[in-house]
């Protein structure tokens, strides 16, 4: 793996993939950096994961140096909740993974917590959303937009450093695609960063 990752995020790497994918490999460099990448590349070639693997390095590091809060760090924004649910079990994975080696290097432990917010969460659970903010949120486009019009779930999104928008082609060209991009320069004002 490259460098510039936490030694406990490139030794799980390094233990479950041969290498970095080519998507991989340019991103990674330009998102650690802070700046917008727009990934097109093939399905199945690590787009999604190459900026969640980015994202998961900079929580690690806030938890591994006392400076990780319960707050909403990091906006994934999928416009199909089927892809949103499993976005947040292939993270499962990778979050366990590095906890995992975390503890093998006899390093503290880091809880990155994550949460899916679709028309399906149930009440309870949006309510302790609010009473306990995930680290990365899992939505979509249509919930990105009701939280933003809640005024104590909005300040939720105040933190947010980073936006991942999946599968953008489904929607670009349509109202939804408008409505998102309203969305995401609500959520810029909101924030006072260009994300």
């Amino acid at each position: 793996m490259q460098t510039g990752f936490h030694d406990a995020v490139a030794a799980w790497f390094d233990s479950r993939f041969a290498e970095p994918t080519e998507p991989q490999r340019h991103a990674w460099p330009v998102i650690q950096a802070g700046r917008d990448a727009l990934i097109a590349a093939p399905t199945g070639s690590g787009k999604t994961f190459a900026a969640f693997l980015a994202a998961i390095d900079s929580l690690l590091r806030q938890g591994l140096d006392g400076t990780l809060r319960d707050e909403i760090q990091v906006l994934y924004v999928s416009p199909l909740k089927a892809l949103s649910n499993d976005v947040q079990k292939n993270l499962a994975e990778p979050l366990a993974g590095i906890r995992a080696t975390l503890e093998q290097m006899c390093l503290p432990d880091v809880e990155i917590r994550t949460l899916v917010r679709t028309g399906d969460t149930p009440a309870p659970e949006r309510q302790a959303m609010v009473k306990r903010p995930p680290h990365i949120l899992v939505t979509t486009p249509e919930s990105l937009f009701l939280i933003l019009t809640s005024e104590r779930a909005r300040e939720m999104l105040r933190t947010v450093r980073t936006v991942i928008v999946d599968e953008i082609h489904a929607v670009a060209r349509d109202k939804r695609g408008s409505h998102l991009a309203l969305s995401l320069e609500r959520l810029a004002a909101l924030t006072g960063r260009s994300l």
